[in-house]
């Protein structure tokens, strides 16, 4: 069958985008026929001329393609939100527009005085990823120093760019051949290079060169207005920051206006410490806690512990010598200082930051509670001298009109015919200089005014007037506080209850009698009450001075003195066992079974008394000091 080649199939090839390679079928077929030379002359050209029509049309498709590309790209850049996307996806344009293996993009770094990899699409080789070209180095640092594109076919050949080591490794790893770089441009200032790279030898057309040049104009756009954006949200957000701190410091200046409003009314309303603390944190919130100038707690507002005392001691001395608040760690302080009289401290946990005006706030606070305190010291102070002279008044003899002094007692709060107990001091609690002196009387009334009762000093001593029946127990909690206050032991001695106030004179006797015979039994520092020394302390209490107390000595080793050093030597009994055996009337038997032990043991034990103390040991009259001096021993060795 013979085959008619003409024109025509062309225009069919070119209709169904044939590839270039079936356009010489119309005259392999027309050869095959026989076809005549001017025939073959014909076809020939109808076929040159149909594949520069492909050609054309395949230009324009790319084209098309290409302008495409850039039009997505310019999207990209009007919808802009993240830097990094948009610059992958003009990488990614690259590399699917020019047909390449790798396209990759490098920015320089101003402050290195180098380029670095940026961005890759295609590659595979870590080390590639991140290489760092110097400028002037290799390809990329010769197009980021000139600012102007290069191309190479085949760049591991290509002498006239710089190789270097790192580089051409890198290159080498990626299996690098052919590369094109184009500069990033702002203006006439480069940025950075954009590449589009083969890993076999071809040559760039100028077209390819043109595009990726367009695509580096878009990657250097959206890189500058990444960096407007940037610094727009910076001046933002620096507007919003200032703009913030004008309405803090304006919300604060309201803050410091309504708290001193608040703390002025307070002060002039009578407040107290507890009222200030309240204040201060419905003000500034978090907790809040006041102390005096021993560490002792006079308000606590909200769940705040109590500092460690080191650290309250170096806080408030810092804050003293600052004159404002300091922070440690979570907690602020404030001293409470009069002149060079430290007062106190003001502890504030708060919630969040304080600023200048918040912490003006706190060292306000500190100032109205230094006031505070020195007028209730004042009020305390003429109280405490109103109370003083009422008990000074109640047991001088003769006592003078009850009826008054009743009058008066009931003005400060204090019933007079209800039972007290009087506890006297020691004069070694009030020391020699006047202002330990008045500290001690300072704590006496404010110890006694808590407790509804009353406190004077008087003759040396200090005098306590305290309600309730139980005196022994007065004296040992006053011998207690009071020797931690003054960091020395205190005796104090007591009596009572009294009956009213015409027996509080006596009463008084009694406890300075008590309080001698401590000293002559040799129970300084501790706390008793008459009625716990029996008739024994009344003794005592006559003699009540040092020779008193010597006397005492002398008569226990006199008379006891061999049984005691026995049992201090041997770890034995003996004193127990006469104990327990005047005890029970000297009963033998009585005195086996108070003493857990047989009647032998006793029987033994007493005839080594005898041993020590002579045979007659327990006729009538030396019996009798026996037993008070055994008296006198328990006595001076109470815990014993």
């Amino acid at each position: 069958m013979s085959v008619m080649s003409s024109p025509v199939e062309f225009l069919e090839l070119l209709a169904r985008e044939a590839a270039a390679v079936e356009f010489e079928g119309p005259l392999v077929a027309a050869r095959a026929a026989g076809l005549p030379a001017d025939r073959l002359a014909e076809l020939e050209q109808a076929k040159v001329v149909a594949l520069r029509v492909r050609a054309l049309l395949e230009r324009r498709r790319r084209r098309e393609i290409e302008l495409s590309g850039l039009y997505d790209t310019a999207s990209d850049l009007a919808g802009l939100r993240d830097l990094d996307d948009v610059l992958r996806a003009i990488v990614h344009r690259a590399r699917h527009l020019l047909g390449t293996d790798v396209a990759y993009m490098t920015l320089n770094d101003e402050e290195h005085g180098d380029t670095y990899m940026r961005v890759t699409d295609g590659s595979i080789s870590a080390r590639f990823q991140r290489l760092r070209l110097p400028m002037g180095a290799g390809l990329g640092g010769l197009v980021a120093q000139s600012g102007t594109p290069y191309v190479t076919a085949n760049y591991p050949e290509d002498d006239r760019f710089h190789h270097t080591g790192e580089i051409d490794a890198g290159v080498g790893e990626e299996g690098l051949v052919a590369i094109l770089g184009v500069p990033l441009r702002l203006g006439s200032t480069s940025i950075g290079v954009l590449y589009a790279a083969n890993r076999s030898a071809r040559p760039f057309a100028r077209e390819e060169v043109a595009l990726l040049v367009s695509l580096a104009a878009h990657a250097a756009v959206a890189i500058d207005t990444a960096r407007l954006l940037a610094e727009t949200r910076a001046a933002l957000e620096e507007l919003s920051a200032a703009n913030s701190t004008i309405r803090a410091h304006s919300s604060s200046v309201e803050r410091a206006a309504a708290a001193h409003d608040r703390m002025t009314a307070l002060v002039l309303r009578g407040g107290g410490v507890e009222d200030v603390a309240a204040a201060v944190t419905e003000v500034l919130g978090g907790a809040l806690l006041a102390l005096d100038a021993e560490g002792r707690r006079l308000a606590r507002v909200g769940d705040i512990e109590e500092p460690d005392r080191a650290d309250l001691v170096e806080a408030v001395a810092a804050s003293r010598t600052e004159g404002r608040s300091v922070r440690r760690g979570p907690l602020w302080y404030a001293a409470v200082v009069a002149g060079a009289e430290n007062l106190g401290a003001l502890v504030l946990r708060p919630d969040g930051e304080l600023v200048d005006a918040d912490q003006r706030i706190l060292e306000r606070a500190a100032l109205v509670t230094a006031l505070l305190l020195l007028f209730r010291r004042t009020v305390a102070e003429a109280e405490g001298r109103v109370r003083g002279e009422l008990l000074d008044d109640l047991i001088a003899r003769p006592l003078r009109d009850t009826d008054a002094l009743r009058s008066r007692a009931r003005r400060l709060g204090v019933d007079l015919d209800a039972p007290h107990a009087l506890v006297a001091v020691d004069d070694d609690a009030i020391a020699a200089t006047g202002s330990a002196r008045q500290r001690v009387l300072s704590w006496a009334t404010t110890y006694a005014s808590t407790r509804g009762g009353l406190a004077a000093a008087r003759d040396g001593r200090v005098v306590l007037m305290l309600p309730g029946r139980d005196a022994g127990a007065a004296a040992r909690a006053v011998s207690r506080d009071l020797s931690r206050i003054t960091g020395r032991p205190v005796t104090a001695g007591a009596s009572g209850p009294s009956t009213g106030p015409a027996s509080l004179a006596g009463v008084f006797q009694e406890a300075d009698r008590c309080l001698s015979a401590l000293g002559a039994l040799g129970r300084a520092g501790q706390g008793a009450s008459t009625a716990e020394l029996g008739f024994v302390g009344l003794l005592l209490g006559a003699v009540g001075d040092d020779r008193g107390d010597r006397d005492v000595a002398r008569f226990l080793a006199a008379t006891v003195g061999p049984v005691v050093d026995y049992d201090a030597r041997r770890g034995t009994a003996l004193v127990r066992t006469l104990e327990a055996y005047f005890g029970v009337g000297g009963s033998l038997a009585r005195a086996a079974e108070l003493l857990h032990v047989h009647v032998n043991t006793v029987t033994q034990r007493l005839e080594r008394v005898g041993q020590l103390l002579g045979a007659d040991w327990q006729k009538p009259e030396r019996a009798l000091e026996v037993q008070l001096a055994l008296r006198l021993h328990r006595l001076r060795t109470p815990s014993g």
